[in-house]
């Protein structure tokens, strides 16, 4: 049996999140990277995300930056909950668009953590900031103790 390195476990974890979440698949959000406490997410802006002043919805923006922070919270394999989160749009995002979200783990202690995200467009343009507070609860994302098989 061979044991998972962090980074991998936060891949699996990761990987094992985005097959289930049909909210972000249907949006077209990619996991670009997980790495332990942290995660980088995608989404490019469609006509169908723009809001009535012709720039993508706030709605959409708190929806990648909440997918990047459920990553960043969960990919150490304890299932972790938002217990609150807020965000501040700096600039609008138009038709075309790909944003980038990075979250980050800044600080993690007990059960409850604190997460920042950031958004970016294509040309590096800051477009939102969001902050998140976790809760863990109970259970794992992945089984990092497979049972043994035996012939």
């Amino acid at each position: 049996m061979t044991l998972m390195t962090p980074h991998q476990l936060a891949q699996a974890c990761s990987q094992a999140m985005h097959a289930n979440d049909y909210a972000s698949n249907w949006l077209g959000i990619s996991l670009l990277e997980s790495l332990p406490g942290e995660a980088t997410l995608s989404m490019q802006v469609t006509q169908n995300m723009v809001n009535g002043h012709g720039i993508c919805h706030g709605g959409l923006i708190f929806t990648l930056c909440d997918t990047a922070f459920a990553h960043a919270c969960n990919n150490t394999n304890h299932n972790t909950v938002a217990s609150g989160c807020t965000i501040d749009f700096l600039a609008p995002a138009h038709v075309g668009d790909q944003l980038s979200a990075r979250a980050q783990q800044r600080s993690r202690s007990g059960r409850t953590g604190v997460y920042d995200v950031e958004v970016h467009n294509q040309d590096a343009v800051l477009l939102a900031v969001f902050r998140g507070k976790s809760h863990q609860i109970k259970g794992a994302l992945v089984d990092t103790h497979p049972a043994e098989h035996t012939v």
